[in-house]
């Protein structure tokens, strides 16, 4: 399976060549994107001078666009499947390869997932995440997803197609639960995450509550008004 390692990155000069070296230790074989997210820290000029494989954003778009760019790169690129990977060092690259094999079980989307095997501390930090997992059974018909927010998720190409060519489809847990009900194939593959040591995190306690707010109302409302897309990308390929 041809896959497309997409890192955006914001302002990650700090902690970048440690991912890139993971990746090239642990998953030599697949191929990588940095989708540089309009950094104002040298970012960009580090991957020039590494010679490492990036996506120049000439403005800041956020996580999921920066990611959505990386996927239509992927797309247009005909890779069968693509990874979302953090920049920052929380994600070991020796998950990639087994999300992989997970994948190539039938599934349209692995989410790496903390809380697999792994009991979900009840922290205020982990109650939007206890909040949106409660809103996408609620939608789903009582579809269980422990890590909503695990950001460390792998796509088929059936999945790309939607999130790379369409408005608006983040790969965010709102977008999960829409995908859901449209009948794609999802689960889950125990990870770890480690810390951040350095770099810029895109979310401030500010932005992660408006985040957890945002979502959970794209869950129980926005995403009823969404077409099936799913349905339609199999029509076209029938």
């Amino acid at each position: 399976m041809k896959l497309l390692i997409v890192i955006p990155a914001y302002n990650e000069l700090e902690s970048l060549p440690g991912v890139i070296a993971d990746l090239q230790t642990h998953c030599p074989q697949h191929d990588y994107l940095v989708v540089n997210d309009g950094s104002t820290d040298g970012t960009g000029a580090l991957c020039r001078q590494n010679g490492w494989n990036m996506l120049d954003l000439p403005i800041n778009l956020g996580l999921a666009g920066a990611f959505q760019a990386g996927l239509l790169y992927a797309w247009e690129q005909g890779y069968d499947a693509a990874i979302q990977f953090d920049a920052d060092g929380q994600h070991d690259a020796a998950y990639v390869q087994p999300l992989l094999d997970k994948l190539s079980e039938g599934y349209d989307i692995v989410i790496g997932s903390r809380f697999v095997t792994v009991k979900k501390p009840i922290t205020l930090r982990m109650a939007g995440s206890f909040i949106i997992s409660f809103a996408i059974r609620l939608v789903t018909g009582g579809v269980k997803v422990c890590d909503p927010t695990g950001g460390m998720r792998v796509f088929n190409r059936r999945v790309m197609r939607v999130l790379a060519n369409n408005l608006n489809y983040p790969p965010e847990p709102d977008t999960i639960a829409y995908l859901l009900r449209c009948g794609a194939k999802i689960c889950e593959q125990q990870v770890s995450i480690r810390e951040r040591t350095a770099g810029t995190s895109y979310f401030t306690m500010i932005k992660s509550v408006k985040y957890m707010a945002q979502t959970t109302l794209s869950i129980l409302f926005v995403q009823w008004f969404r077409k099936n897309d799913l349905k339609e990308e199999a029509a076209e390929h029938v």
